[in-house]
């Protein structure tokens, strides 16, 4: 039997931890501004130079997984440090590196509530790099959803449509939604 997320497979992941998308919660909020302040309690904000909620639980009126992603800006001079790898261990994170990707630097990402059985508590994402990383793009998409409810409700159509045709496949998931990401974002320069 595997005894941590390390040794999870693709495979495990994907059967572990299905694509499932519920009605907002606007709990959701309240989740991350509790889990923003253990950050920042515990990490400070010398660190810490912005965090965001972002991601499809942070916009309105739009399904979503039930997750909490969270966006921190640090300063390149810590990424990838061992120190405050440590620290969000301490919080009950486990550490990935997001290798770079399509115009993407690597950047750090954490997660917290998976378990091994499966079961879940309230899930954690946590993504980290510096402001010149284009993750950053992703809170001017989360904005233009929230003031754009058209928009917002096509979004949620194609994670729906993406949803069922790879429930057990988180990467094609996520690849799925590429597409769109970057037509919204084409919108939003062109204003």
């Amino acid at each position: 039997m595997k005894k941590n997320l390390y040794e999870l497979t693709k495979e495990d992941w994907n059967t572990l931890f299905p694509i499932e998308l519920v009605e907002h919660n606007p709990e959701w909020k309240t989740f991350y501004k509790r889990e923003k302040e253990l950050i920042i309690c515990k990490i400070g904000t010398e660190t810490i130079i912005r965090i965001e909620h972002f991601g499809s639980s942070s916009i309105s009126h739009i399904k979503s997984k039930p997750y909490i992603d969270i966006l921190i800006e640090i300063p390149q001079k810590l990424l990838f440090d061992k120190r405050l790898i440590a620290n969000f261990e301490d919080l009950g994170y486990s550490y990935f590196k997001v290798p770079a990707r399509e115009n993407i630097e690597a950047y750090m990402t954490f997660g917290k509530g998976y378990h091994l059985d499966g079961k879940k508590e309230q899930i954690f994402h946590i993504h980290m790099c510096p402001k010149e990383n284009l993750m950053w793009k992703q809170i001017e998409f989360r904005d233009y959803l929230n003031s754009n409810k058209e928009r917002a409700m096509q979004y949620e159509e194609l994670k729906l449509n993406l949803a069922s045709k790879f429930k057990n496949d988180r990467g094609a998931y996520v690849l799925g939604k590429t597409d769109f990401v970057n037509e919204t974002l084409e919108i939003i320069s062109n204003k």
